[in-house]
């Protein structure tokens, strides 16, 4: 029996023929048509005027930090409970880190205890230089706060849209609520180049100084001309042909993880210590991945049996994200709060959710879980 994996790449069936026309143009370098026209793409579908192809969503933040000018001696606020590039960015500008918890209702960034420190931090002149709020798990963060609190300070706003896109907050697509935001196109995102990002934006000098910056910041010039430090962070054409067939069809994917996420409430909602990442107010998910807490008293059995148990039956399955002021490398940094994440961390587990798992394999899924016996507690 095949093994079930967490999110894994999906074909939307157009990928070899888009693919066949960038070899055939024999633009498989960085740059051509295929990059021009999935940028075009990308921001009309995310409703902002300019996007930049990139490597990676890694790559996307270092350059949002890079051209909203964060550097040394700056702090840069964010998400705890986020994969380990958003915290890692701001250091390679050389900012610090500085980590705010979740709020339960969205697992999301905590928009109060966001709004109420940034005014005590304006009350000693310690505000941050830029917040980073996620998208966790394909939820849009809790926006219009977030973005009151900053404009109230005149903090810059970052969001990471890495797990969000086809998401929605107050019927406006995530992607497009902060000063700049980014996206990933990992291979286990809902759409995927292999590997690639791209960062989003409503000024075009940001966008132009970051495709400067990410082609080796080469100068207008008959010769190779420099007159900064530059990196090699521009998508192939050959990637962007990927990305444009995947994009056509995110509709699709949207639509079967939102089932399969419904599926699962259904089949183990009624388990006793089971409660599913709450939906928030205002916002439509794509539950990019379908998550869980378990309260292992009430359960019987905690997170990582129930991840051992899929384990064994050939299903990926792992804990939420680990908050980020719990990591090695960044103890020692100061956090805002962090027991909500903490706890979330403790007892959250996602799911296989890929747009391709089909409903047997769903079965397998729930049965495999159902197999511990607790569904009759």
């Amino acid at each position: 029996m095949a093994r079930i994996y967490l999110s894994p790449p999906d074909l939307a069936g157009n990928e070899l023929e888009l693919l066949r026309d960038a070899l055939e143009s024999n633009w498989i370098a960085p740059l051509g048509p295929h990059v021009d026209a999935f940028e075009a793409e990308m921001a009309s579908r995310v409703h902002v005027p300019h996007a930049l192809a990139l490597s990676s969503g890694t790559a996307a933040l270092h350059l949002a930090l890079e051209v909203l000018g964060v550097g040394v001696g700056d702090e840069v606020w964010m998400s705890t409970l986020t994969f380990a590039a958003t915290a890692n960015a701001t250091t390679y500008v050389r900012a610090t880190p500085v980590f705010v918890d979740s709020v339960r209702a969205s697992w999301n960034l905590d928009p109060a205890l966001l709004g109420q420190a940034l005014d005590d931090a304006a009350k000693v002149n310690r505000l941050p230089k830029a917040v980073i709020a996620v998208d966790l798990y394909g939820q849009c963060a809790d926006f219009e706060p977030i973005t009151a609190a900053c404009q109230r300070h005149g903090v810059l706003l970052i969001e990471d849209a890495a797990e969000g896109l086809g998401a929605t907050y107050q019927g406006r697509p995530a992607g497009s609520f902060a000063d700049l935001s980014i996206l990933s196109f990992n291979g286990n995102k809902i759409i995927t180049t292999s590997g690639g990002g791209m960062l989003l934006g409503r000024r075009k000098e940001w966008i132009d100084r970051a495709r400067y910056l990410a082609t080796q910041a080469r100068s207008q010039a008959r010769h190779y001309e420099h007159e900064a430090i530059g990196f090699n962070y521009r998508m192939s054409n050959l990637l962007a042909a990927v990305g444009r067939a995947q994009l056509a069809d995110l509709e699709r994917r949207v639509t079967a993880r939102r089932a399969t996420n419904a599926a699962y409430r259904r089949a183990l909602g009624h388990l006793p210590g089971w409660a599913f990442m709450p939906a928030a107010p205002g916002c439509v998910s794509t539950f990019w991945l379908t998550c869980a807490e378990i309260d292992a008293p009430v359960y019987g059995g905690d997170r990582d049996t129930v991840i051992d148990r899929l384990a064994a039956a050939d299903i990926e399955a792992r804990p939420v994200w680990k908050p980020m002021h719990l990591q090695p490398i960044f103890a020692g940094a100061r956090c805002i709060g962090g027991s909500v994440a903490e706890s979330l961390f403790e007892r959250g587990i996602c799911l296989p959710s890929g747009s391709n798992l089909d409903e047997a394999q769903r079965t397998r899924v729930v049965d495999a879980i159902l197999a511990g016996g607790h569904a009759q507690s």
